[in-house]
């Protein structure tokens, strides 16, 4: 399967700072119909888009088309599923668990998946380092 990275046109993101850190913005809609606009998404594979990448966190704008499944990647981070649009079905060692849009999950560190999808679905992948200091108030 060929996985097909949009490069991310600065209109779409929005990059604030501040004394605390950099923040971005991302104007989502507008990316999914950019990646449903790809050669990829036209040739009927999963796309996928990078709008974050540091030592300590990946996001990933996912889409997937009816019928596709994605096997675990996961090593010894933990996930969050987010639905944007459609619905996703996450087959766990002996269980399956649907999120419908607008929904969230999360699955900690090394444990082993498949998702599956019978429409089109968007959805962001956020993986998160296991490794890092927790959040301090």
């Amino acid at each position: 399967m060929e996985i097909e990275t949009l490069k991310i046109n600065e209109t779409y993101i929005m990059n604030y700072k501040s004394s605390e850190s950099r923040l971005l913005a991302f104007d989502l809609p507008s990316l999914i119909d950019t990646m449903k606009q790809s050669y990829t998404w036209a040739n009927g594979e999963l796309n996928a888009m990078i709008l974050l990448n540091s030592p300590e966190k990946q996001i990933i704008l996912t889409a997937m088309h009816k019928g596709t499944e994605i096997l675990s990647f996961q090593s010894k981070d933990s996930i969050t599923f987010q639905i944007i649009e459609g619905k996703l079905k996450c087959h766990l060692r002996k269980d399956t668990v649907t999120l419908n849009e607008g929904q969230l999950m999360t699955l900690g560190e090394k444990i082993k998946y498949r998702l599956t999808t019978q429409e089109e679905t968007v959805f962001l992948l956020t993986i998160s380092n296991a490794g890092t200091k927790p959040l301090n108030n």
